[in-house]
């Protein structure tokens, strides 16, 4: 049903995307901000720490947030997210997973709106919309079509805020700008509206956990993402058996001893059997047994769904936000290193295996030093993965960092130093990535 209402929506939006162009080409501030535009996304999770929605980030200059200040500001706005979903498939991308999108006033109010899909679309009203009655009566309007609304930023409710309140269904705190007494002051206001509290730049467990005591139902922030080393830490037998069967893998092992492995974790083969049965892994054979799975996927397949395999949890090969984080992160980089004119043939494969590897401190709560030396991995990756994360390789997990946080002064500095890189293409690689991403997502979620 996605697929098909994301179709009808790209064929009713086309006229608009239209006019925004010839709109957009009159003025040149809005011409560039719609062929310079920059996607980024940030993980939503909810109380049980699972995906729920991705804030999309769309950015233009290295100064602006989600609109765009130069020139017309419905022109422009319309132009950047109308852009997204249909030239950049972001809808298709985001699959399962609600899209969370900045609203100013004057888009607010403008018709192309009422083309976004709405059960796709969480529409987040910026701080600068004054809670006025026009304001008020447009949300009323457009809750009714069936659009859902956020307040963002939030770092205070005064009374003229009460009404809306009323009509809202996330409340978006921003943590860094309050105290403890004052986010207990916004969740006793909040909570008898019935809207949900969205806890904004989370950057630590203890303040998710804090939140989440208070009443607060979703989160945002990659403190899932940020090692916390232990010392001493012993990994269990199945990260173990994976780190294993990795490192077999890269020192091109025979099929027997990786076979000997698997065998001493059942629960790793059904793991492993369930995910290459994807669609996602490009395999249209079904695999029926381990033998039959390593033949047919081959070492390199083989290998990126081990290390896929580390970030959901091997018991019950439940998808993590991690994982997410990791599969999109690990296929950004090797669809980028497709397109550099400088590549080497492995470069594309180290990409992604670089990309799964930046997280693994994460995962596995220890240094990435420590984990390296049970890895025999290449110079290249060692020199991007540690120090000043130098090399193409290393620029390539920059950029795939700072694509994550919608960084756009460190996206346009880095994509002129790798060859072969420009917006469209990060963008529409960025789109690829989540979308095959989320079908690793839900089948590490399927039983």
């Amino acid at each position: 049903m996605r697929h098909v209402r994301d179709s009808r929506f790209r064929s009713r939006i086309a006229p608009v995307i239209h006019v925004a162009k010839t709109m957009s080409e009159s003025t040149e501030p809005a011409a560039s901000a719609s062929s310079n535009l920059f996607l980024g996304r940030q993980p939503i999770l909810d109380s049980n720490e699972q995906l729920l929605a991705y804030e999309l980030l769309f950015r233009n200059s290295p100064h602006n947030a989600a609109t765009i200040a130069d020139g017309d500001q419905v022109q422009a706005t319309a132009t950047v997210i109308t852009n997204a979903f249909s030239q950049l498939a972001v809808g298709d991308a985001l699959g399962p997973y609600q899209g969370f999108i900045n609203v100013d006033r004057d888009f607010l109010f403008s018709d192309v709106i009422e083309l976004l899909p709405r059960d796709a679309v969480m529409l987040e009203l910026v701080e600068t919309v004054k809670p006025d009655a026009a304001v008020v009566a447009r949300v009323r309007e457009l809750g009714s079509k069936g659009f859902q609304f956020a307040l963002d930023d939030v770092i205070g409710l005064d009374a003229s805020l009460d009404e809306l309140l009323t009509l809202v269904d996330v409340v978006k705190v921003d943590l860094p700008s309050l105290s403890a007494d004052q986010i207990r002051a916004i969740v006793a206001r909040v909570k008898p509206t019935g809207a949900k509290l969205l806890a904004e730049k989370v950057e630590s467990r203890e303040q998710m956990e804090f939140c989440r005591d208070l009443g607060f139902e979703l989160f945002q922030g990659y403190y899932f993402a940020k090692p916390t080393i232990i010392a001493g830490k012993k990994l269990d037998h199945s990260q173990l058996a994976l780190m294993r069967l990795t490192t077999l893998l890269l020192e091109d092992a025979d099929t027997a001893e990786l076979e000997k492995i698997f065998k001493q974790e059942p629960g790793l083969v059904v793991n492993l059997l369930r995910l290459t049965n994807s669609v996602a892994s490009g395999v249209r054979t079904r695999i029926t047994s381990l033998r039959h799975a390593i033949t047919v996927l081959g070492r390199r397949q083989l290998q990126r769904w081990l290390q896929l395999l580390l970030f959901a949890n091997p018991q019950s090969g439940s998808a993590s936000p991690l994982l997410q984080l990791a599969a999109t992160r690990g296929r950004l980089m090797e669809l980028l290193a497709e397109k550099l004119r400088t590549r080497s043939p492995e470069l594309a494969e180290q990409a992604f295996m670089t990309g799964i590897m930046s997280l693994m401190p994460a995962l596995l709560s220890q240094p990435m030093e420590d984990l390296l030396a049970q890895l025999p991995v290449t110079a290249a990756m060692t020199q991007a993965l540690t120090g000043e994360r130098n090399g193409v390789l290393g620029n390539l997990l920059q950029l795939a960092e700072a694509s994550e946080n919608a960084d756009c002064e460190r996206i346009e500095t880095l994509l002129s130093q790798l060859y072969g890189l420009n917006a469209a293409v990060l963008n529409n690689a960025v789109s690829q990535a989540l979308a095959w991403a989320n079908n690793v997502g839900r089948e590490a979620d399927t039983d």
